[in-house]
C-alpha cells in the first residue's frame, strides 16, 4: 500500500481522534473554587506576628511600589486564602530558612524571631492544605516524545530502529524547563502527523514488507577511491588499491575520517543482518614523529568502527544524520588481519569505516610534518606532500586492502520483527485479525474495546477488497495502528470522575517513567489482575523495573532533563583551545560520568549528599586526563569507565565537579558566575531567579579598568536594581570559576591580548545568609550543611515532574514535604526517593 493511500484511508479517522484527544485533555493548572475557612484565634495571632515581622524587616524593600526582585509582601496576610498567597508564604519561608533575607547589611532579626515567623507561616500553610489539596494539578494527556516514540517502536519490533532515522525530519522537540516529556509542550501539528504516516510506512515496509532474498556475497579488492585532497595521493601511491583512514570523524576539515566502498554506493538490497570482513592493518603506530602533531595516544591500539552511509542522503565522504556505530574492533599492528563484524543495515545503506581514536586533523598533521621533517625525504626542496608521506614517511593511519560483505543472513522464524508482531507461527491468514488485535493490545498498552477491534477488522477487510494480499492488508493495518492516537498518546482510560489512575494507566505511566517504553508482559499481567494499584505491589514493580537494564533509559532521560545534559555541544568551545573536546569525544564521556554516578547512588541507595559532594566518581582514560587524576597513567581505553577515589582531591567531587555540568553551564567560549550561578539555583536549589528587567543593561564583555569577570560584575552591580538579584546569584557561581568552559581546573583566566598578565581566579564568596567560602571545596561544604533539604526537595520535585509529565503546582508541595520527611528518615537515599516518588499520590493521580 502506498503512503498516499495509507494517508487517504487513515487521515480522517486519525485527525478526528486527535482533535477529540486534545479537547478532552485536562489543564494541569486547573483549580477548584476557593474555600473560606474560619479564622481561628491561633491564626489571628500568627497573622499579627507575621505582619509585624514583615513590616519591620521586609516592607521597606518589598512594598507595592518597590517590589525588589519582583516580590511584593505589602498585600500578604494570614490566613492563606489564595494560591498566590501560598506561593508568597513558601518563598518567605525559603528565604528566612536560608538566611537570605533580610540582606546581610540590613538590621537582622534574632534566631528566635526567625523561628517564630517560620513556624507561624508553616502552620498557616498546613492549615491551607485541605483548601487546595483536593483540586491539585492534572497531567495533560500527552503524546510520546520523540525519544519515547523511537524506544517504543524498538520494543514492539524487538530491533533497534535508530538506523532508520525515523524522527530525523520531525519538528524539533520543544522542552519545558529542560523536560522533553511535558504534555502541554508536546504539540502535534499537521506536519508532524504527515511525518508519523511516513515513518510508519517506512518502518513496516522496510522491516516486514521486504522481499525474500537469499544471501549474496560481494568482494572488493580495488577502486578504493577517496575524494578531494586525498584522491591524487591515493592514485599516485596506491593506485586506489587501499582504503585508508587518517583521522577521527569529528574534525573540521573532513579529510580522511570516513572510508567508503566506491563500487558499493547503491548499498545493500534489503534491510537485514550482514557479515562484513575487513582486511586491515594499523600503520605506523610506532611513528617517530612527535605525537603532539597528531594529538592521540600512541600507546593505545588503533580502533576501526562501522557506521552506515547513504549516498542519496549527502556526501558519502562526510558525516551524515544517520550514522550510529554498528560495531568496532582493534586493528593489528604487525600485519594485515581479517576483522569480522555482523551488523544491521537498512536497504540502500552501505557500510563505511571510521577511525574513532585517530589523529585529530589529517590536513593539519600533514602540514606540521611538512615543516618539521622535510629533511628526511628525498627532495626537501619540494616539501613533504601527502604523497611523499605515504610513499616514504611514517604517517599513522589504518590501511584496508580487502572488504567482503555477505547477507542478508537468514534468521530463525523470519527475524525478530516477524516474531514480535506475528508470533512464532508467523503471519497466519486464517488468524490475521487475532494476530492484529494481539499486537494492538501491546501497542495501545491496554485491552482493546469494541471500537478498536471494529476499526482494525474494517481496515483489514477494506484492503482485501482493494485486491491487497492478506499479508499486505495486515501490514497496512499495522501502519494504521502506529498512527493511532491510542499509540501516539498516553491516553488514559481511567474514567474522568476518578482522580486515581486505574491499573493499565498506572502501568503505562510507570513503564514510561523508568523505561521510556511500554509495559512488559509481567507488568501488563499485574495490571490486568488489578493488583498494581496496591502500594505493596506497585513498590515491588518499581524496584523490579529499576533493577532491569532498561532503566538506563530513566537515568539518561532524567539527567538530560534535570541537568540539561542533552544540550552539551550546543555551544561548543573553539577547536584551537579545546581540541581534546572533539578529538576524544568528551561530550559523550561527560554524560556517561554523570549517568554512572547517578546509577551507583540509585543501586546502592546512596545518600543524595553525594550529588553535592562525593569522594569518588567514574572516569575513563580521557576524563582522567582532563581531571589530571593519577589514573590517567594506568587506565586504558579498553578499560572503559572505572570508579575512582577522590579522597583528598579538592578539585572534584559531586555534580558541580563534573565536566558535563561545568560545560553545559558555560557558553563554550568563556565562563561567568552569573551563568553558572543561575544554573545552580535553578537546577540544584529549585530557586531560579527572575529574568532581569528590560531596562537593566547586559554585562559588557569589558568595562574600562576591569581585568576579571568579578570586577565587571562588581561594576555592573553598583546599580541597585542589579544588586538585588546578583547578591543571590553570584555567590552560587564564583566558586565554579575555578573551572574553564569544559571543566578543566585553572587558577588563572586566559591571558588578555597584549602584555597584561593573566588575571587570577578568585573563587571566594559570601552568601546573602552570611556564610562564606574560600574555594570550591568549602563552597560545597556550605551547601551540604545548610542547603541539603532544599536540594533534596528540588530533586523530588524534578523527579515528580519527569515521571508525571507535568510541572508541579504549589498544591503539590504538601506531598513533596511528606516525601522529604520520609526520605530524611532513611538517610536521604536516592533509591528511597525514587521509590517514594513513584508510589506517591501525585504519581498515581491523573
Amino acid at each position: 500500500m502506498s503512503i498516499s493511500s495509507l494517508v487517504s484511508d487513515c487521515r480522517g479517522t486519525f485527525r478526528s481522534c486527535w482533535i477529540l484527544a486534545i479537547c478532552v485533555a485536562v489543564s494541569s493548572s486547573a483549580y477548584g473554587a476557593e474555600a473560606s475557612p474560619q479564622e481561628s484565634g491561633a491564626e489571628s495571632e500568627h497573622g499579627a506576628v507575621v505582619a509585624k515581622f514583615l513590616g519591620q524587616y521586609c516592607i521597606q524593600c518589598h512594598d507595592a511600589s518597590t517590589a525588589d526582585g519582583e516580590r511584593e509582601f505589602e498585600s500578604f496576610s494570614l490566613p492563606i486564602k489564595s494560591e498566590q498567597q501560598l506561593i508568597t508564604a513558601n518563598e518567605i519561608i525559603d528565604q528566612l530558612t536560608l538566611r537570605n533575607m533580610p540582606p546581610i547589611d540590613e538590621d537582622q532579626p534574632t534566631d528566635e524571631q526567625r523561628l517564630v515567623v517560620i513556624n507561624a507561616l508553616r502552620g498557616s500553610v498546613q492549615d491551607a492544605r485541605s483548601q487546595f489539596e483536593s483540586s491539585g494539578g492534572r497531567t495533560v494527556m500527552r503524546r510520546l516524545s520523540n525519544r519515547e516514540y523511537v524506544n517504543t517502536l524498538a520494543t514492539l519490533f524487538d530491533r533497534r530502529v535508530d538506523t532508520l532515522g525515523l524522527t530525523a525530519d520531525f519538528p524539533k522537540e520543544e522542552t519545558s524547563q529542560q523536560m522533553d516529556n511535558i504534555g502541554k509542550s508536546l504539540v502535534t501539528s499537521g506536519f508532524l502527523l504527515d511525518q508519523y504516516f511516513a515513518a510508519a510506512n517506512r518502518l513496516v515496509e522496510t522491516r516486514l514488507g521486504k522481499p525474500a532474498m537469499k544471501p549474496k556475497s560481494w568482494h572488493f579488492t580495488d577502486n578504493f577511491r577517496q575524494y578531494e585532497e586525498l584522491s591524487g595521493a591515493h592514485r599516485a601511491v596506491f593506485k586506489y588499491q587501499y582504503l585508508c583512514l587518517y583521522e577521527q570523524p569529528n574534525t573540521d576539515t573532513r579529510q580522511g575520517g570516513y572510508g567508503h566502498i566506491e563500487d558499493f554506493l547503491e548499498g545493500v538490497p534489503v534491510s537485514g543482518l550482514y557479515d562484513i570482513e575487513v582486511n586491515a592493518q594499523a600503520m605506523h603506530r610506532d611513528t617517530h614523529y612527535d605525537p603532539k602533531i597528531f594529538r592521540i595516544d600512541f600507546s593505545e591500539p588503533f580502533q576501526l568502527a562501522v557506521v552506515p552511509g547513504d549516498a542519496t542522503k549527502g556526501h558519502i565522504h562526510y558525516p551524515q544524520a544517520i550514522e550510529p556505530i554498528l560495531a568496532s574492533a582493534v586493528v593489528p599492528d604487525d600485519q594485515p588481519e581479517w576483522l569480522s563484524f555482523r551488523v544491521w543495515l537498512e536497504a540502500g545503506q552501505t557500510p563505511r569505516f571510521i577511525f574513532p581514536n585517530g589523529p585529530y586533523e589529517s590536513r593539519a598533521s600533514v602540514i606540521e610534518t611538512n615543516k618539521r621533517y622535510k629533511d628526511e625525504f628525498k627532495d626537501p626542496k619540494v616539501g613533504v606532500s601527502r604523497t611523499s608521506l605515504l610513499r616514504e614517511g611514517a604517517l599513522p593511519h589504518i590501511k584496508i586492502g580487502e572488504i567482503k560483505v555477505h547477507g542478508p543472513i537468514e534468521e530463525p522464524g523470519g527475524g525478530k520483527e516477524e516474531l514480535a508482531v506475528f508470533g512464532e507461527e508467523g503471519f497466519q491468514e486464517d488468524h490475521a485479525i487475532e494476530q492484529l488485535n494481539a499486537f494492538a493490545k501491546r501497542a495501545y498498552r491496554r485491552p482493546l474495546n469494541e471500537r478498536d477491534q471494529l476499526r482494525i477488522e474494517t481496515l483489514y477487510n477494506k484492503r482485501l477488497a482493494d485486491q491487497a494480499t492478506p499479508r499486505q492488508a495486515a501490514l497496512d493495518t499495522l501502519k494504521m495502528m502506529l498512527c493511532s492516537p491510542s499509540f501516539l498518546y498516553l491516553s488514559e482510560i481511567t474514567p474522568e470522575d476518578q482522580n486515581e489512575l486505574q491499573s493499565y494507566d498506572l502501568a503505562s505511566r510507570l513503564s514510561y517513567a523508568l523505561w521510556a517504553a511500554p509495559p512488559d508482559d509481567e507488568l501488563f499481567a499485574v495490571a490486568e489482575s488489578g493488583r498494581l494499584t496496591e502500594t505493596k505491589e506497585l513498590k515491588k514493580q518499581v524496584l523490579r523495573l529499576l533493577n532491569d537494564p532498561r532503566s538506563d533509559e530513566f537515568v539518561n532521560g532524567f539527567l538530560d532533563s534535570w541537568l540539561n545534559l542533552r544540550n552539551i555541544g550546543d555551544l561548543p568551545p573553539p577547536r584551537k583551545s579545546a581540541w581534546e573536546y572533539y578529538a576524544q569525544n568528551l561530550p559523550e564521556s561527560m554524560k556517561q560520568e554523570a549517568r554512572l554516578f547517578f546509577r551507583s547512588l540509585l543501586d546502592e541507595n546512596g545518600s543524595v549528599v553525594g550529588f553535592l559532594d562525593a569522594d569518588y566518581t567514574f572516569v575513563n582514560k580521557n576524563l582522567a586526563k582532563l581531571y589530571q587524576l593519577p589514573e590517567q597513567e594506568t587506565l586504558r581505553l579498553a578499560d572503559g569507565f572505572q570508579r575512582v577515589s577522590l579522597a583528598g582531591n579538592k578539585q572534584r567531587g559531586g555534580l558541580m565537579g563534573m565536566a558535563g555540568v561545568l560545560t553545559v553551564s558555560a557558553n563554550g567560549v568563556e565562563t561567568s558566575p552569573v551563568t553558572r550561578g543561575v544554573w545552580v539555583l535553578g537546577n540544584l536549589m529549585g530557586m531560579p531567579p527572575p529574568p532581569p528587567p528590560d531596562e537593566v543593561p547586559a554585562i559588557e564583555p569589558d568595562v574600562s579598568g576591569a581585568t576579571s569577570i568579578r570586577e565587571r560584575l562588581s561594576i555592573h552591580s553598583t546599580d541597585q536594581t542589579c544588586y538585588v538579584c546578583h547578591r543571590n546569584i553570584d555567590p552560587h557561581g564564583h566558586a565554579l570559576e575555578s573551572f574553564d568552559p569544559i571543566g578543566r581546573w585553572r587558577s588563572k583566566y586566559p591571558a588578555p591580548k597584549g602584555k597584561k598578565p593573566a588575571p587570577k581566579v578568585d573563587p571566594t564568596g559570601k552568601f546573602p545568609s552570611g556564610e562564606t567560602y574560600q574555594d570550591f571545596e568549602s563552597f560545597k561544604q556550605v551547601l551540604v550543611k545548610s542547603r541539603l533539604d532544599l536540594f533534596t526537595r528540588t530533586l523530588i520535585e524534578k523527579l515528580l515532574t519527569y515521571s508525571t509529565g507535568r510541572h508541579m503546582e504549589r498544591t503539590d508541595q504538601f506531598e513533596i514535604e511528606d516525601i522529604l520527611e520520609r526520605v530524611k528518615a532513611d538517610d536521604y537515599g536516592l533509591q528511597t526517593i525514587v521509590t517514594e516518588v513513584l508510589t506517591s499520590k501525585t504519581f498515581r493521580s491523573r
